[in-house]
């Protein structure tokens, strides 16, 4: 099924924001509707001869049950591998949901999984308990330290995982450095690139093999719909589509794969929204008396500011900083911000901020040795808030802050 800016149709040719609006999509060629179409059918109509399994074949219908594949879903999923410059993507209920996918698919008993030692958190915690309960082995690594890296694969480590920017520190790693590394050992990397979106970061161009993302955060960027995507080579896509897709049936709804594709169309532009609002808002709480530390990529004081500059097209919106009273700021901040959403999530229109204590989640999510988690308190402190500076106005979201600052007392 040929689409509009397919590989083949000179997608790496064309600019972003070409691709972002174009890639994927085509008119209905019975409504010559120019948007795309939300197909919600859950069956088709069949080939007579068609098997009923999903091992035999199909004939020559596209389509023959959702779960399998969808009209619309697969235009989203057009959509993403032109934009990260993919051979394949598959998009899934979550983004647990493909990381869930990503991780049957490459790991048996026995292997070896090498795990950056901070990423999302549902992540971590499923290593922790479904992988050893499955019997493969998990280590965590700071993969910001690439001699760490190299020293802790092993000869079975089949699959090496990492986040950059990695949630909630914004540490960032070097991604073509570690899939030199993994490439070596015969390992594969997959990076969950979903603070930095294909805006800022394409890591397949890189040297990754495969791309994790919450399509709820910047893709969909709306904060109407939750899911996830996996991209990668076209055979190992092919294998989890019929694997995790059509047996563990973890697929997004044609209605929020709708959703999504609409909000992608203008990712590059909310991306460099998101961006000028975060510098500025990042500075006004650099100079905040109740604010110790700020921690952004795009700032000449974040530790891996180079790195960022190499590796990033784009710091993205996301920032954390420290506060002194950070204990007394949640209640505040949950009661006084009238723009900004105390809320958890990310990469929406609008501002969102939450707090993260450090205590709390190196117990309840992160397993990390006493090495390890002195260099997490060296970007959180004791606490950090995480702030997803969203597309309004930064001298509405910085009066906002300021007036929850003030009944500080």
């Amino acid at each position: 099924m040929k689409t509009l800016l397919s590989s083949e149709d000179g997608a790496g040719d064309a600019g972003l924001n070409t691709v972002a609006v174009h890639a994927g999509e085509r008119p209905d060629p019975v409504t010559k509707a120019s948007s795309p179409n939300l197909v919600m059918s859950s069956t088709f109509l069949a080939d007579p001869d068609a098997s009923f399994s999903a091992e035999g074949s199909h004939g020559d219908d596209a389509y023959f049950y959702t779960r399998w594949a969808n009209p619309t879903v697969y235009q989203l999923e057009e959509k993403l591998a032109a934009m990260e410059r993919a051979e394949a993507a598959m998009a899934f209920a979550s983004g647990m949901a493909a990381v869930h996918a990503l991780f049957f698919h490459c790991l048996r008993p026995g292997d070896h999984l090498l795990l950056g030692d901070v990423v999302y958190a549902a992540v971590s915690e499923m290593a922790n308990d479904l992988l050893s309960e499955l019997g493969i082995e998990v280590s965590r690594v700071d993969s910001s330290e690439i001699s760490e890296v190299r020293n802790a694969i092993r000869e079975n480590t089949r699959l090496v995982y990492i986040e950059t920017p990695c949630n909630p520190l914004l540490r960032l790693t070097d991604i073509a450095a570690v899939a030199e590394i993994a490439r070596s050992a015969g390992a594969r990397l997959a990076v969950d690139s979903t603070f930095a979106t294909p805006v800022a970061t394409q890591p397949l161009k890189l040297g990754a093999d495969f791309v994790i993302h919450s399509l709820t955060k910047y893709m969909g960027g709306h904060g109407d719909a939750v899911g996830g995507a996996l991209l990668g080579p076209e055979k190992d896509i092919a294998e989890v589509r019929r694997k995790a897709g059509i047996r563990m049936g973890g697929v997004i709804s044609p209605f929020n794969a709708w959703l999504i594709l609409r909000g992608m169309a203008t990712l590059p532009l909310r991306m460099r929204a998101h961006e000028s609002a975060a510098i500025v808002v990042g500075k006004f709480l650099e100079d905040h008396p109740a604010v110790m530390h700020v921690t952004y990529p795009g700032f000449d004081s974040h530790p891996q500011h180079d790195l960022a500059k190499r590796q990033m097209a784009n710091f993205s919106g996301m920032l954390t900083f420290q506060a002194a009273r950070h204990s007394e700021l949640p209640r505040i901040f949950a009661k006084e911000l009238q723009v900004i959403h105390y809320a958890v999530s990310l990469g929406h229109h609008r501002s969102l901020i939450f707090y993260i204590p450090t205590d709390e989640i190196l117990e309840t999510s992160f397993s990390l040795t006493p090495e390890q988690e002195e260099r997490y308190r060296d970007f959180a402190g004791d606490a950090i808030f995480r702030l997803s500076v969203g597309i309004e106005d930064p001298k509405d979201l910085c009066a906002d802050l300021e007036r929850a600052f003030a009944k500080l007392t």
